[in-house]
């Protein structure tokens, strides 16, 4: 699965046995922080948009590309909504893991994630986002990930890098 901030008309390397995330074509509305998710109708977002069925979906993969921009060391808008609506899969209860404390996860399948970033403008920009990354990595349940910093314009040749390492 391939969850993007860029539309697929910037995306010229498509293959058609992978799930492309188009974010900026899905409606997806900002976390209201309400906490239903939790509380009220536990593992499900009472926000009905586009983003339940991505998140879902996210959930249940074992492989996962994000591209986005970085922004203040940061996944860029798109990505961070999604990544805040995505909190059902979540549970409420915290535990200890690798030392830290996380957030149980609900039927979440462990997962290789490639996170291809660009527009990082200094190398302080990049260790943030890296911070921001391995942090994410544990309530994400990745069990491996890469981050692949690069510019705008390779951005197509590094998701048709990690693509064909997938297919191996």
């Amino acid at each position: 699965m391939v969850i993007t901030d860029l539309t697929m008309d910037e995306m010229y390397f498509i293959n058609k046995n992978i799930d492309y995330v188009d974010l900026n074509s899905k409606n997806i509305n900002n976390c209201k922080g309400c906490f239903c998710c939790w509380v009220k109708t536990p593992g499900k977002c009472i926000i009905r948009d586009d983003a339940v069925s991505i998140y879902t979906k996210i959930a249940k993969t074992d492989f996962i590309v994000y591209v986005s921009r970085v922004k203040f060391g940061c996944y860029d808008t798109p990505v961070k909504n999604l990544m805040e609506r995505s909190l059902p899969v979540q549970k409420a209860f915290i535990r200890l893991y690798k030392g830290e404390t996380h957030h149980f996860q609900r039927d979440v399948v462990p997962k290789k994630a490639f996170i291809i970033a660009y527009g990082a403008k200094s190398d302080s920009e990049k260790r943030v986002f890296e911070k921001l990354v391995d942090r994410n990595s544990k309530n994400m349940s990745f069990y491996d990930y890469e981050i692949i910093f690069t510019d705008r314009e390779n951005v197509e040749n590094e998701v048709k890098k990690v693509v064909e390492k997938w297919k191996k």
